[in-house]
């Protein structure tokens, strides 16, 4: 009876102890298998990859400076629908944009990078010229004036350098000309492009928003910016200064020049965001006095003054929320002023209160915009107007 005993018990113990290997054997392979996945994901991550994403907007606007807008209520229309690619193949990176409106369709940026290392890195295509306040010098929809000067959130075709450290970053970029081409690329309508460049010579008689009789193309720009950062407690300040010149070909046998400059702050403590920044900029063309230069950019012309001085003063404030699918709103003030215009134009004012809204994939702008002589606000940088208003809600969902 003993002997039957000893050999059940072990029997049993026996058919554990297959049972426990044989767990163990499975655990095994189950290791095997996730650090097998996780090698390849490795692999994968350094053989890169791109990674494909956009966005669709729309927009509400009421203006007090159109009365058939404003008899309506307003208008709601389709913005911008955009295709962004984005990732690595090799040592290379790369990101492009392109983008579609109701009126045109437009390359926004696209260049190839290189990393020298952690600290130095090379790009080559359309990218984002250095100059002031990175990546806007604004927190709301419109930007600030320098934009529709091309002094903000620009972009050419060239080459840029960038070294950045923990408290330093130091842009050098060369751009042989705009991102068409220049004065001769090949283009059907040298106003379809994203950002402003100088397009021509505004001549007398020519009307403010005219396209140019005597053209003129951006080419042989060199940037320099540099900015150091200095930490705080419970925040940091960057202090920057940009430079800018570059040459002007005109048709026909007359050349010329322009030349930028610009001083910035960023201040960050807390929540709170400051941008202050200085700008100066001038077109000279040879042989001749020029008040006036003409621009392009979303499929029309435009004037701007050949020489001013901007000052921009921003603040946000960053409010964290749980409000259904909203997180975060972020309230803003954003104000620009442009002066020293030559000749007897008048200065230019734009100060947009506003609060960015996100919802997960889901962003939303709406701004009270208050301006005089302001671009898509009821007037023109060379203008002589009244004061207008305009309430705008841009929203988009980004995939």
């Amino acid at each position: 009876m003993k002997t039957k005993l000893a050999i059940v018990i072990g029997m049993i113990f026996s058919a554990a102890a297959a049972a426990q290997t044989s767990e163990i054997e499975e655990l095994k392979q189950r290791i095997d298998e996730l650090e097998k996945r996780q090698q390849a994901v490795e692999q994968e991550k350094d053989e890169g990859g791109i990674t494909l994403g956009g966005a669709a907007r729309f927009q509400y606007s009421y203006e007090d400076y159109s009365d058939d807008n404003s008899d309506r209520g307003g208008d709601f229309d389709f913005d911008v629908f955009r295709l962004d690619a984005n990732g690595k193949i090799g040592d290379l990176t790369l990101s492009a944009q392109y983008r579609w409106y109701q009126y045109m369709d437009v390359l926004h940026h696209a260049w190839v990078g290189y990393d020298f290392s952690d600290s130095h890195s090379g790009q080559i295509g359309v990218t984002q010229v250095p100059f002031g306040i990175l990546p806007y010098a604004s927190h709301s929809f419109f930007f600030s004036s320098n934009f529709y000067t091309g002094l903000e959130d620009d972009y050419d075709m060239g080459l840029n350098y960038k070294f950045e450290s923990k408290r330093n970053r130091l842009d050098v970029a060369f751009y042989k000309n705009d991102e068409q081409g220049g004065i001769d690329g090949y283009v059907s309508e040298r106003s379809d492009r994203y950002s402003y460049d100088v397009l021509g010579v505004r001549l007398e008689g020519e009307g403010t928003y005219d396209a140019p009789s005597l053209e003129v193309g951006e080419t042989n720009t060199f940037n320099l910016r540099y900015a150091h950062t200095l930490q705080l407690d419970g925040g940091s300040v960057e202090l920057g200064l940009s430079g800018q010149f570059g040459e002007l070909e005109v048709d026909g046998n007359m050349d010329g020049d322009h030349w930028a400059a610009a001083v910035h702050g960023v201040i960050n403590y807390g929540a709170w965001n400051v941008q202050l920044q200085a700008s100066d900029y001038e077109y000279d063309i040879d042989g001749m006095e020029v008040e006036q230069m003409v621009v392009g950019a979303y499929a029309f012309y435009d004037s701007i003054p050949a020489e001013a001085i901007t000052y921009t003063a921003n603040i946000a404030y960053s409010l964290p929320v749980k409000m259904g699918p909203v997180t975060n709103l972020t309230f803003y003030n954003d104000y620009s002023l442009m002066t020293d215009k030559p000749g007897e134009l008048d200065d230019t004012f734009m100060n947009v209160t506003g609060m960015a809204i996100s919802a997960g994939a889901l962003y939303t702008y709406v701004d009270f915009v208050v301006a005089e002589n302001q671009p898509f606000i009821g007037g023109t940088l060379v203008g002589s107007g009244d004061t207008n208003k305009r309430v705008n809600i841009n929203f988009g969902y980004y995939f």
